[in-house]
């Protein structure tokens, strides 16, 4: 087993189970150490950053708990980052994750210390499409460019809406409708009312209040 592997573990390639995801870029294995998705970067959850909510919620489609996947290390790149956690591609029924992510505008790459693995041809091409196609964060946020440096977002038209554009389903501050989906990360009101239809489901417990935590 990948996660009983000892040494190889950290230093190889193999297969592994799902424990949970930690954010966008993140997941842990069962009985086994975090893996960081090499060449690319997602936005911080528990930050006011753009997007972040919802990488995770990408990565956790691709990769769900208890998902078998298999990991791919790069003799190119570090096999482990500074944090101990393992720097790896991951696999799951044949897609690359890594590259998935990035194709669907939920992932930017990023090319720390400038070093290029394997698939960095490809990331950058499917990175620079989504841009161009405003696919995910590159439509949901004002995004930065940037393959050398980590993902930057804020949210877009937050607080300073187009032509004055609010959702009537929240009368005390002014938040567009969607699209984009917007989560309560995305914007910076807190404790707000909310009206039916609540388009972005800032209401989850459904008291007529938005994002309360």
């Amino acid at each position: 087993m990948f996660a009983a592997a000892g040494v190889l573990a950290v230093t190889g390639s193999g297969s592994a189970t799902v424990s949970y995801i930690v954010d966008g870029d993140t997941l842990a294995l069962r009985n086994g150490p975090h893996v960081r998705l090499v060449q690319i970067d997602t936005p911080e959850v528990g930050t006011r950053e753009c997007y972040s909510r919802r990488a995770a919620k990408a990565l956790r489609k691709l990769a769900p708990a208890g998902a078998r996947v298999r990991l791919e290390a790069d003799p190119n790149l570090d096999s482990v980052d500074r944090y101990g956690r393992l720097l790896r591609y991951v696999f799951h029924r044949g897609i690359n994750v890594n590259l998935r992510l990035v194709e669907q505008g939920d992932a930017t790459v990023w090319f720390y210390d400038g070093d290029r693995g394997r698939y960095a041809s490809r990331l950058l091409a499917a990175a620079r499409r989504a841009r161009a196609e405003k696919r995910g964060l590159w439509g949901a946020c004002n995004a930065v460019w940037n393959p050398y440096g980590p993902a930057r977002t804020r949210p877009e038209h937050v607080g300073r809406t187009p032509h004055g554009k609010c959702d009537s389903a929240y009368p005390t501050v002014c938040i567009p409708p969607p699209p984009p989906d917007l989560d309560c990360a995305d914007i910076p009101y807190k404790h707000f009312k909310v009206l039916p239809p609540d388009p972005h489901h800032f209401d989850g417990d459904h008291d007529g209040i938005g994002c309360e935590d």
